[in-house]
């Protein structure tokens, strides 16, 4: 197998379909934004707040890896600084070749001072599109409900997703502590969103088992599966999202972090892939976890031993998986399934018989 390198993986045309604003932030920002607004934080420096927020270590759990954003958290409470975050957030995915990505956070948490849920809204889609003006990358918006704050709360969060469809919202999520705040308590924020015809996605599988999937399959219309580490647990519900196309919003490193799996070696994803599950590849959070999605793609292929082939179709299964409208999807696939046929003749990576081959044109399979 010829390897990549990490520099070679940055240059590729990538996505970014999980990835949490308050997660993402830069450790000058916060620091920065907590001078600005005279927010006390545990340090000073970034060196002392990454070891406060256990940037990149193991922390066991999802809810001892939720803590650190009780600290970002406290430098999100204006428009400013929520456009700015965005805006850097794109600013930093562009810069390692994400064309396309959608950002996920939960409004109600960022009203601690006077902001309206609307205003919280309207600055981060003006951070993204500022961003898409000045380096091209595309982004749009996922609204989460919280399981462990109140199914009433998840319903207002779906009402603001439906009010911002067409306008920078893209879908619905439902995050927060997985454990013993199951889905189907949320069903009414889901049943709002579908009324709409709003796409949804659903962290489940992370921090609890294929139970979790299966409610936000059935109960709640999920279009997309944050995490699924414990989807293997169950065979018939593993072929099921296989057969439907369900894709998986995989984030290695974070699961590693939060103790969904073991180690990277036991993590699913390889397994997921050659049994043919739409797989993805993700951040969750640039910060809390220190990477991107270069990084993770890098590290699926070198320590997981997902080969080129398996890595360009994960590459492309992003695209195919975004909430985007089919034909705008489409076009997007058709520009980097040309662009990925180039990098492997660039690079040798095409089998001998079709290194030789006229280009041809991307098949229907490569970009339906």
């Amino acid at each position: 197998m010829t390897t990549l390198t990490l520099e070679q993986i940055r240059k590729l045309p990538k996505t970014d379909l999980h990835v949490h604003l308050d997660g993402s932030l830069r450790l000058a920002t916060i620091l920065d934004l907590a001078r600005q607004d005279g927010i006390e934080l545990p340090a000073t420096t970034e060196a002392g707040l990454a070891a406060a927020m256990h940037v990149g270590e193991n922390t066991g759990s999802l809810t001892e890896y939720l803590k650190a954003f009780d600290i970002t958290l406290r430098v999100l409470q204006t428009e400013a600084a929520l456009t700015r975050v965005a805006y850097e957030l794109g600013e930093d995915a562009a810069a390692e070749g994400v064309r396309y990505m959608e950002v996920r956070y939960s409004p109600m948490l960022h009203t601690r001072g006077s902001l309206s849920l609307t205003k919280v809204v309207e600055a981060v889609i003006n951070g993204l599109r500022r961003a898409q003006d000045d380096f091209g990358i595309h982004s749009n918006v996922i609204i989460c409900g919280i399981r462990n704050i109140s199914p009433e709360s998840s319903l207002e969060m779906a009402e603001l997703a439906v009010a911002y469809k067409n306008r920078g919202v893209v879908g619905f999520d439902l995050a927060g502590a997985e454990y013993d705040h199951p889905a189907k308590h949320h069903r009414d924020a889901f049943q709002l969103i579908r009324n709409n015809n709003i796409n949804c996605t659903i962290h489940a599988g992370e921090a609890y088992g294929p139970e979790s999937i299966e409610q936000a399959l059935h109960v709640c219309g999920a279009h997309r599966i944050g995490h699924g580490c414990r989807l293997r647990e169950d065979g018939d519900l593993l072929h099921y999202i296989t057969d439907h196309r369900v894709p998986l919003e995989c984030c290695p490193s974070s699961n590693v972090q939060t103790g969904a799996v073991r180690d990277l070696r036991s993590h699913p994803l390889k397994f997921y892939q050659d049994l043919g599950v739409r797989v993805t590849v993700n951040t969750d959070n640039r910060l809390i976890t220190d990477t991107t999605v270069s990084k993770e793609l890098f590290i699926v292929h070198t320590e997981m031993d997902v080969d080129w082939p398996s890595l360009k179709s994960i590459l492309l299964n992003g695209f195919k998986s975004a909430f985007l409208p089919f034909h705008e999807r489409r076009a997007m696939l058709r520009t980097v399934a040309i662009e990925l046929e180039q990098f492997e003749r660039e690079h040798n990576l095409l089998p001998q018989a079709e290194a030789h081959a006229p280009r041809l044109h991307p098949t229907p399979s490569t970009l339906s």
